[in-house]
């Protein structure tokens, strides 16, 4: 399974971006998808997660009410719609996959693919 992010880019605080996670193979009736992020200095952090066949989302705290996690089914295709951006959400942005169900929805450990990642910049 290749996964490939896009949607980065330098944007001001307060601003808007959406990620795309477009998979090499059909994703949804085996696994479910993550948003990670990781800023410099700083661990690699769950931020979002959706299951298709669990009709589920999370977000982490940081960004509840500012992210929204969706998917394209007939695309094959995973957004993550960030608004009200600040400083702090700086950082590199994956989607991961794991097969579905997953445990621990953000555990790193837990997902078995990886995108390449894209840098998403907010300027003050």
């Amino acid at each position: 399974v290749q996964l490939v992010e896009s949607g980065g880019g330098l944007v001001q605080a307060g601003g808007s971006l959406r990620l795309s996670c477009a998979a090499s193979v059909f994703l949804f009736d085996t696994y479910d998808i993550g948003w990670f992020r990781r800023a410099p200095g700083r661990e690699r952090e769950g931020v979002s997660f959706i299951s298709y066949q669990d009709n589920e989302k999370f977000y982490a705290d940081s960004v509840k009410g500012r992210f929204t996690v969706s998917y394209d089914v007939s695309k094959n295709v995973v957004y993550l719609q960030m608004n009200s951006l600040k400083p702090e959400d700086t950082a590199v942005y994956y989607c991961a996959a794991a097969f579905s169900p997953v445990k621990d929805e953000f555990r790193p450990q837990e997902y078995k693919f990886w995108g390449q990642g894209t840098q998403v910049t907010v300027s003050p």
